[in-house]
């Protein structure tokens, strides 16, 4: 029996994401990002297409590589200005009941102990429907901003990220019992303080001593994405990510990571299909191939190749505006996302990619591919992605929105449930229960589970 596609959409708290200059086109509300009305009507568009989550990206920092400076990312609102994800998800969550939402936030420019208490308050708020995208930035500009100092090396950072998520698992998952909450109005007793407990925590970057300030929460550890595809990201990803993200502008580039990724969570016992892998992937599409053709051909006509070059200088370290466009890129190593130059110069070992290309193809899906057609065609083209990558579903970028959303959810969703591809329903339950069907809390061979609490039973025998 064919496996299930699995699909997030992929925006953020700003205007065009990843669609540059599509803020322009009139049918585009990107711009009322700072409305509570674009994003809960989006949310609903997204349950009614029975999306299993909306994945939130965010940066922390502006988009300053190319010219030097932020000149271009604010003529062209290259992911700037841009809101706090996290602010935006109680107001979806109530209006749906059963949307995930994976929310990015950087680790790299936030205290554990207080990052801890924002997602357990939005796993509360959602009743179990969040996911925590773990990134360690790449914008020089956040580090300054947070620090005045210039980012650490790439490595390094995955080496704090280590001993972050060791803190964030005794708080979300050792502070608090699962009994702890009497709710007691006879004897006054709330919360039971024997089933409490501090967390001491000493490590080379980080030092906790303090009571989680959260009772447990439906999932305690919020879902767990990840979306570093370096060779740091990808062994980060095997051992802690039950989601990882990949991107890249064609099926040869997702192949390699994804069976690698599957193949590093093996060698660190974690049982097969405990990581699904999505891809970036932007679809245009129409009730026909004609329809969604033309409807592409219209779409370009607003890209912005500049807003374009200036996202993929912040992704790649590489000052697009200092190249000839016409000049070859080759592969340059830096501690931007190491990923993003390898995806543009090995997708073809017989292509050299240039400036005025990688400024093109951006322009519409940043570094994934873009798949145009009606609901048949497109159906196959996800199929053959999955077919050749391994991947389990599809992270899906706008071209102009909601309507690229609306459009996915008119014609092609039909086409999959037809083809027994997709879902005709939601699995009840938190984001991780409806994911993997195997409960709401993360499994005994993930390395949380090493700071539970003990249950009370084992505790007393303890004793």
């Amino acid at each position: 029996m064919a496996r299930e596609i699995r699909l997030n959409a992929f925006d953020m708290n700003c205007v065009g994401h990843q669609a540059s200059g599509l803020w322009r086109h009139p049918h585009d509300r990107s711009a009322s990002y700072n409305t509570l009305e674009y994003w809960t009507h989006l949310a609903r568009v997204l349950e009614r297409g029975l999306f299993d989550g909306l994945f939130l990206a965010d940066v922390l920092g502006v988009y300053d590589v190319y010219g030097g400076n932020a000149d271009a990312a604010l003529r062209h609102a290259a992911q700037v200005p841009v809101n706090d994800p996290a602010m935006v998800v109680p107001a979806m969550a109530a209006v749906t009941e059963h949307l995930g939402f994976g929310l990015t936030a950087t680790l790299s420019y936030e205290h554990p102990f207080v990052f801890a208490r924002r997602m357990s308050t939005l796993d509360h708020l959602t009743r179990g429907r969040i996911g925590w995208n773990i990134v360690t930035g790449y914008l020089n500009s956040a580090a300054r901003g947070t620090s005045g100092r210039d980012q650490t090396a790439h490595d390094t950072r995955y080496e704090i990220a280590e001993e972050y998520m060791e803190v964030v698992y005794k708080l979300w998952e050792g502070s608090w019992a699962d009994d702890a909450m009497r709710r007691d109005p006879v004897s006054g007793v709330f919360t039971d303080p024997s089933r409490v407990r501090r967390i001491e925590h000493r490590g080379e970057h980080f030092s906790v001593d303090a009571l989680h300030l959260c009772e447990p929460s439906p999932q305690r550890t919020p879902l767990l994405y990840q979306a570093g595809a370096s060779s740091k990201g990808r062994a980060f990803a095997a051992g802690h990510a039950e989601c990882v993200f990949v991107a890249g502008p064609s099926p040869q580039v997702i192949a390699p990571a994804v069976a690698d990724i599957r193949k590093r969570a093996r060698a660190l016992g974690r049982p097969e299909g405990n990581v699904l892998i999505f891809a970036l992937l932007t679809v245009i599409t129409g009730p026909d191939d004609e329809a969604a053709e033309a409807k592409a051909h219209e779409y370009r006509r607003y890209a912005d190749a500049e807003g374009a070059l200036t996202l993929m200088s912040g992704w790649t370290g590489i000052d697009f505006s200092r190249l000839d466009p016409d000049e070859p890129i080759r592969q340059i190593r830096n501690d931007a996302i190491h990923s993003a130059v390898d995806a543009l110069t090995v997708a073809d070992p017989d292509r050299v990619w240039t400036a005025r290309e990688v400024g093109a193809h951006a322009a519409i899906g940043g570094l994934g591919a873009t798949l145009v057609g009606g609901p048949q065609t497109v159906a196959d083209g996800l199929e053959r992605w999955i077919d050749e990558t391994g991947v389990d579903g599809f992270n899906l970028a706008y071209a102009v929105t909601p309507e690229t959303f609306e459009d996915f959810v008119d014609h092609v969703v039909p086409e999959l449930q037809r083809r027994g591809r997709y879902k005709t329903r939601y699995r009840p339950g938190t984001l991780r229960e409806k994911l993997f069907g195997r409960g709401d809390r993360l499994g005994a061979e993930h390395p949380a589970d090493r700071y539970r609490f003990a249950p009370l039973a084992h505790a007393e025998a303890a004793e």
